[in-house]
């Protein structure tokens, strides 16, 4: 069977796998195997204290995390080409469907996104203390309306990177881009936002690993918020557009702009971006309508993807 099916076959099964068992285990779970390197090799590179310019920590971290970063599609490419040479096709697109779901996180993202929802119903600190499993900020000082907010401003962005942007490089690379984006995309999250953090100082050492994710994500990003621009009725393309670039990431504001377009609502981070700035307060339910629309611009995204690959054997006949 042609190799376009397969790999279409097998990104059905990622998704199939994902939404009846979820995660692997912490023990046999590829991304936190690649957190684990990570971890290792910024204790290795990173300061401990602030610095100015500091070029050293810079290449050493680049220099680290070009290694990781083959060692990781060298391991991928070698596992899906020993699966396509020689497993047959039907059990082939089962072992690549199953190497690639820990790549995607879709149900993990819409069950912890849809828990702050009902951790808010209990109490506000309930909700506070969920929605920090999904954000880095202070969540203390945010109100119900602001909680919400972050939380539906998560899975806007998360969207692209548990979800759209794996497939897009599946798409690309196969289980190598796959796997290629998600140790990007782990890298950025560990090393990727300046300051202190974790005992290191990433000002200097983890800016490869942030612009390394933002070339990665530039096109799935976008990809995102026209699928959830499609999902949806009456968003201006050019107001999407517009409050995209109100973010400082030049990817992460288009999803979430989507989105708070698509909802109506007001998304913010004090002092630093406000997207759709005329709409309404996050209200209970708007999580849920969230949802909704993340759940249909990814089955737009698999069906186009599915069609792209099996378009291939056409292409080749």
């Amino acid at each position: 069977m042609q190799t376009g099916v397969v790999l279409a076959l097998a990104l059905l099964v990622a998704l199939a796998i994902d939404r009846r068992w979820g995660e692997p285990s912490v023990r046999w779970h590829p991304v936190v195997w690649m957190g684990r390197a990570l971890q290792k090799a910024g204790d290795a590179t990173a300061p401990t204290e602030p610095t100015g310019v500091d070029m050293v920590s810079f290449w050493r971290a680049a220099l680290c995390w070009c290694v990781l970063a083959v060692i990781a599609v060298v391991i991928a490419g070698a596992l899906q080409y020993a699966v396509l040479r020689y497993a047959p096709w039907w059990l082939g697109f089962i072992l690549l469907g199953a190497l690639l779901k820990p790549m995607l996180a879709w149900r993990m993202l819409r069950s912890e996104s849809l828990a702050v929802e009902s951790a808010l119903a209990h109490s506000l600190q309930d909700g506070q203390a969920q929605l920090a499993r999904l954000v880095s900020r202070d969540v203390t000082v945010l109100s119900e309306v602001q909680v919400r907010e972050s939380a539906i401003e998560s899975l806007a962005e998360n969207l692209n990177d548990s979800v759209v942007a794996p497939i897009f490089w599946f798409l690309v690379a196969g289980l190598p881009g796959a796997v290629l984006y998600r140790f990007a995309n782990t890298a950025d999250a560990m090393w990727g936002y300046p300051g202190m953090r974790g005992g290191r100082y990433w000002q200097w050492a983890g800016k490869w690993a942030a612009r390394a994710d933002d070339v990665l994500s530039w096109i799935p990003a976008r990809i995102t918020a026209a699928a959830l621009w499609l999902v949806t009725k009456g968003v201006s393309w050019s107001a999407l557009a517009s409050n995209a670039r109100a973010t400082p990431s030049p990817n992460s504001g288009w999803p979430m702009a989507a989105m708070a377009l698509a909802l109506n609502v007001r998304l913010s981070k004090p002092g630093v971006y406000v997207l759709n700035a005329d709409g309404d307060d996050a209200a209970a339910g708007d999580l849920l309508r969230a949802d909704t629309f993340a759940t249909r611009a990814v089955f737009c995204v698999v069906v186009l993807a599915v069609l792209c690959l099996i378009s291939l054997l056409v292409v080749r006949v």
